[in-house]
């Protein structure tokens, strides 16, 4: 090394110790608190506020996931509080927006129909009416959630027996309400019945003739399904009827009545279904077609596609389509519930029905035989949807259905 260099490199020798020596003092100052600096960096002080949030979120019980149930409790996720953290709450609009779930405690649904009441009332005898053959007639009346309901009431003549007459409790099919008249359409019907020594109760359901209330209609709303409900147990309480044997008949829109009536109560002991809407829902929108009006029909049934289906559009609205919220219209719909069924039932169809089409009845037939339920389904070729052609064999078939599973119930 040059003689110049190693001059300059001894000159700075004295300095380079001093800076060593200051260097030291400061190294121990700074690691006086025994390693503080090392751990105060991972400090949840110095994580970010967003990052607590969601430590406290994934903290709270996971939300369920969502399984197809004809049920009506809320989603967790309606109803879960968030834990509290040391940020201030959240604003309300940062809530996700939840997806279409079944609304807790429908009415229409088959769950929140069981788990009400249907007390019906003691039976009034508005009128007595000209008789029959073997029975005597009135109109009479009833209660059914506060409304006065009216309908046409035939109880047989003679002695009667030590438990009471046995009871069809009968469902009409859809007919204009203003046009309704409590002694009218069905006359027939209801005096094969009544003939063969049972009591009938036809109610009119609300907002029909002069039955208090509004025409709310057959499958958008549970309001006549409850009328008859009621009607149920207001016969079970008339001195006359064995309230043990009770069966239950129903027409077009009435075979739903039926239908969602024996998946609700037990007091049924069999149901008569004739060209009956007793399809699900879904298959109600996708299968029922504008019905021909052939003239001879006396209760002439609904489309849903008309004016009077607004209820679909309101229900779509809310809920959505069956593709969209398919656990709400399988809750809705009688058929999921087959398996509680009160009694047997028998079906009667005809194939030219050109109100209700005849494979809502093939259906139902497959989906309760499905279960090994008792049930039988009887077509008729190129009859109409009164079975008007048929009428004699289709009745008997039906007097001889109830004479075994509900006036024989009680022998």
């Amino acid at each position: 090394m040059p003689e110049s260099q190693t001059k300059v490199l001894d000159a700075f020798k004295p300095i380079t110790k001093w800076l060593v020596f200051i260097g030291g003092l400061l190294l121990v100052t700074a690691c006086g608190g025994s390693g503080q600096a090392v751990e105060l960096a991972p400090s949840a002080t110095h994580t970010p506020e967003s990052a607590v949030v969601a430590v406290a979120t994934s903290t709270t019980t996971p939300t369920p996931t969502p399984t197809p149930r004809p049920s009506h409790t809320p989603t967790a996720t309606s109803t879960s509080t968030p834990l509290p953290t040391a940020t201030s709450t959240p604003d309300p609009t940062h809530t996700p927006t939840p997806t279409l779930t079944p609304t807790p405690q429908h009415p229409l649904m088959i769950e929140n129909m069981r788990q009400q009441a249907y007390p019906g009332s003691q039976i009034t005898l508005e009128e007595r009416l000209e008789p029959g053959s073997n029975y005597d007639r009135y109109i009479a009346s009833y209660l059914s959630e506060g409304l006065k309901i009216y309908a046409l009431l035939t109880v047989p003549q003679g002695e009667k027996p030590d438990s009471g007459w046995p009871v069809v409790i009968f469902n009409h099919g859809y007919i204009p309400p203003n046009q309704y008249r409590t002694t009218e359409r069905y006359v027939a019907y209801v005096d094969a019945f009544a003939r063969n020594g049972y009591i009938v109760f036809r109610s009119d359901y609300r907002g029909h003739g002069n039955s208090e209330g509004e025409a709310a209609g057959g499958y958008g709303s549970p309001a006549y399904t409850i009328d008859v409900l009621n009607a149920v147990s207001a016969i079970k309480g008339f001195s006359d009827a064995d309230p043990d044997r009770i069966g239950m008949w129903g027409h077009s829109m009435g075979g739903h009545i039926t239908l969602r009536a024996m998946v609700t109560t037990s007091d049924i002991k069999a149901g008569v279904i004739w060209a009956g809407v007793v399809a699900s829902y879904p298959d109600l929108f996708e299968r029922w077609r504008r019905p021909d009006r052939d003239g001879d029909s006396p209760a002439p049934t609904p489309d849903p596609n008309s004016r009077r289906g607004r209820w679909r559009r309101e229900l779509f609205e809310t809920h959505g389509s069956p593709e969209e919220n398919p656990e709400f219209w399988a809750a809705i719909s009688p058929n999921s519930y087959l398996s509680g069924l009160s009694g047997p039932i028998q079906l009667h169809h005809g194939t030219a029905d050109t109100s209700v089409p005849v494979e809502f009845s093939e259906t139902l037939l497959t989906q309760i035989q499905a279960l090994d339920k008792p049930a039988e389904l009887y077509l008729y070729e190129d009859d109409n949807h009164n079975i008007s052609v048929n009428f004699s064999t289709a009745m008997g078939r039906s007097i001889q259905f109830f004479d075994i599973y509900v006036k024989g119930a009680g022998k």
